[in-house]
C-alpha cells in the first residue's frame, strides 16, 4: 500500500524549502543508520520524514547524492566541530577531552548522529565511491589524533620513544568504540560518565594498582 504523506505531495506549502530539506536529511540519517545504505530506500525515508517519495526526489536526485550530503553534514557537526574545539587546547588530554565533549554535544539531541557516523565507516568499506577524501570521518579523526600525539611527543608531554602508530590506533579504537556505544548502546548521560572515566584513566588518576 502506497504511503500517503499527511502534508500532501511535493514541497509542504507551509514550510520553507530549507526546513523541508533539513527534515529529509534528518530522516535519511536515521534510516541509513538503521538499515544501511543498500537497504535504505527513498520510500522509507519519505515515510520517516512524513513526505511523499516525489518530494524526496524533488530535493535529491538519487540516493547516493542524499547519502553524501548526510555524510558531509554529519561530519561537519561532529568531526570538524570536535577538531575545531580541540585546537583550542594545548595538551593531548585537553584536546581529546574537547573532541569528545564536542561530539557529545552534537549527539545529545539526536542519537542517530553517532549511529550514522559509525555506519558510515562501514559503508565506506563497502562503497568507497560514496565517501570523498574530504569527508572521510575515519581518515579525518585518525589525522587529528596522529597530529595530537605527534605534537605531544614534540612538546615532551609524551616520551620520545612513544610508539606513535600504536598509540594513535589505540585512541582511534577507543574513539570509535565510544561512537558505537553512543549510537547503539547507551544514552548521552551514560556516555558522559564513560568519557569522564576515560579522562581519569588517561591522566593516570582512575586507579592505583598495588604490587
Amino acid at each position: 500500500m502506497a504511503h500517503t504523506a499527511s502534508r500532501g505531495p511535493g514541497r509542504p506549502p507551509a514550510a520553507k524549502a530549507a526546513e523541508t530539506r533539513e527534515r529529509i536529511l534528518h530522516a535519511a540519517r536515521e534510516v541509513f543508520s538503521e538499515l544501511g545504505y543498500d537497504a535504505a530506500t527513498f520510500q522509507a525515508i519519505a515515510i520517516r520524514a512524513d513526505l511523499t517519495r516525489p518530494a524526496i526526489n524533488h530535493y535529491f536526485g538519487s540516493k547516493s547524492v542524499l547519502y553524501r550530503e548526510v555524510v558531509e553534514q554529519t561530519n561537519a557537526s561532529v568531526i570538524a566541530a570536535g577538531i575545531a574545539k580541540a585546537n583550542e587546547s594545548s595538551t593531548l588530554l585537553g584536546r581529546l577531552s574537547a573532541f569528545f565533549a564536542a561530539a557529545m554535544d552534537a549527539d545529545s539531541s539526536d542519537r542517530s548522529t553517532a549511529a550514522f557516523l559509525v555506519t558510515s565507516v562501514l559503508e565506506a568499506q563497502r562503497h568507497p565511491d560514496l565517501v570523498s577524501e574530504e569527508h572521510d570521518a575515519l581518515k579525518s579523526s585518525r589525522a587529528f589524533v596522529s597530529w595530537a600525539v605527534n605534537d605531544a611527543v614534540e612538546r615532551g608531554e609524551l616520551s620520545g620513544d612513544t610508539d606513535i602508530p600504536a598509540i594513535v590506533e589505540m585512541l582511534i579504537a577507543v574513539m570509535w568504540g565510544m561512537g558505537f556505544y553512543a549510537g547503539y548502546v547507551g544514552n548521552a548521560d551514560e556516555l558522559g560518565v564513560i568519557v569522564d572515566k576515560f579522562e581519569l584513566l588517561m591522566a593516570n588518576k582512575l586507579w592505583q594498582l598495588r604490587d
